[in-house]
């Protein structure tokens, strides 16, 4: 691919350029992807100028690596940026196993080398996991509900690009292995990329996403005994380059399983948001989830009350569900009611189309609450558990 610059060193004569300068200039160019430099990944493979013309060879990870056009867009830009180059032609190779293998140890570590550091279910090897690790900054959030039909998905996602748009680097983790919906809901275009079993995470609405949906079609059904649930969210955990984001949220599926007792067990220091509606019979089955978390030692942070009311043509709201049980539930666990989330047509419908409300009508009444709880979590309603990462027992 080329790229082209305006203007030329004076009287048209050959380039100043060297071959280092060209490739300090473009060694810097950032991959959407990994969020790194091509020079820091080992990406970048030559850069010669002859002439006025520069020719840049890069490596990318995988064969069909999308962040390909990007990056010949972006090193083409910067090598034109230099003085006395018009020209920049962009070539890629593929990395090969070997490389591949380096690049995932550069990234998330030797695989081999935490195996047995966490203890799985039966006969699983257990791993570490990042996120447990001590001076690991991410704050996880467990997105939990009593009984399915509450909205727990969509207010996940919503909240999700909350964080987001407030410059914090989020993730999301879709755990409900059963009734997987968060990709289709945050409009995810594509599977994740591998490279040597390490997983790239897609990202949409600056979120980025890992669900059971990427492996199993919609109308297929997950029939999984305990122990491979707990695998298959280990690797969520451990395969994946999450790059320690600011926010790692994770949709549980209802009720106090497997999946959610597995996943106190890999993430010890986890925090827990309690998803109902106004109605009483509603709030008493969440109670049920915020009890789980005591026994297992998690901390419920908050709960977020759905379907609050709707606000007809009229101007005037109606409790179509009843209202108080989210005020209820947060007075009865001592915790306080994040926010009240608004019944809108648009919140079901963006979930459908993969426009969530938060994205595509961001002046909207929800998702201004998804703004409130999104400010609330980091600002005021901050972890209150502190763990220091020099105190260790033998």
């Amino acid at each position: 691919m080329k790229g082209k610059r305006r203007g030329s060193a004076a009287n048209g004569g050959p380039a100043s350029v060297t071959d280092q300068q060209l490739a300090a200039a473009v060694a810097d160019v950032i991959d959407p992807e990994l969020r790194r430099p091509i020079g820091q990944m080992g990406m970048l493979r030559a850069a010669a100028v002859a002439g006025r013309a520069a020719q840049v060879l890069v490596a990318l990870p995988s064969n069909d690596w999308p962040a390909a056009g990007h990056v010949s867009h972006a090193v083409s830009e910067a090598g034109c940026a230099l003085e006395g180059i018009d020209d920049v032609v962009v070539e890629f190779t593929v990395m090969d196993e070997a490389e591949q293998s380096a690049l995932r140890a550069q990234l998330i570590g030797d695989p081999a080398a935490t195996a047995g550091t966490h203890d799985g279910h039966g006969h699983a090897e257990g791993r570490a996991v990042p996120f447990a690790q001590a001076g690991n900054k991410t704050r996880v959030l467990l997105v939990a509900s009593g009984k399915g039909g509450v909205g727990k998905s969509s207010v996940t996602v919503n909240l999700a690009i909350a964080l987001a748009q407030r410059g914090t680097r989020t993730a999301v983790i879709d755990a409900d292995v059963w009734g997987f919906s968060i990709p289709r809901m945050l409009g995810v275009q594509r599977p994740p990329t591998v490279i040597d079993q390490m997983v790239v995470p897609t990202e949409a609405h600056g979120v980025r996403c890992m669900s059971m949906g990427f492996f199993a079609r919609e109308d297929q059904p997950v029939i999984w005994r305990g122990p491979m649930l707990h695998k298959a969210l280990e690797q969520f955990l451990t395969d994946v380059f999450w790059d320690e984001p600011d926010h790692l949220l994770i949709d549980l599926p209802p009720g106090t399983g497997d999946i959610s007792l597995s996943l106190a067990q890999f993430l010890p220091r986890s925090e827990m948001l309690v998803v109902t509606t106004p109605q009483p019979a509603a709030q008493k089955v969440a109670q049920r989830a915020a009890q789980m978390a005591g026994r297992v030692n998690l901390q419920v942070r908050a709960v977020i009350e759905n379907m609050s009311w709707f606000t007809g043509d009229d101007g005037k709201r109606y409790e179509l569900f009843g209202s108080g049980g989210g005020q209820a539930l947060a007075d009865e666990l001592e915790v306080p009611l994040l926010g009240q989330v608004p019944l809108v047509p648009q919140l079901r419908s963006g979930g459908d189309e993969g426009m969530p409300i938060t994205a595509a009508d961001p002046d909207s009444e929800a998702a201004g609450v998804f703004g409130d709880m999104a400010r609330l979590l980091c600002e005021e309603h901050l972890p209150t558990r502190r763990y220091n990462e020099g105190l260790k027992l033998l």
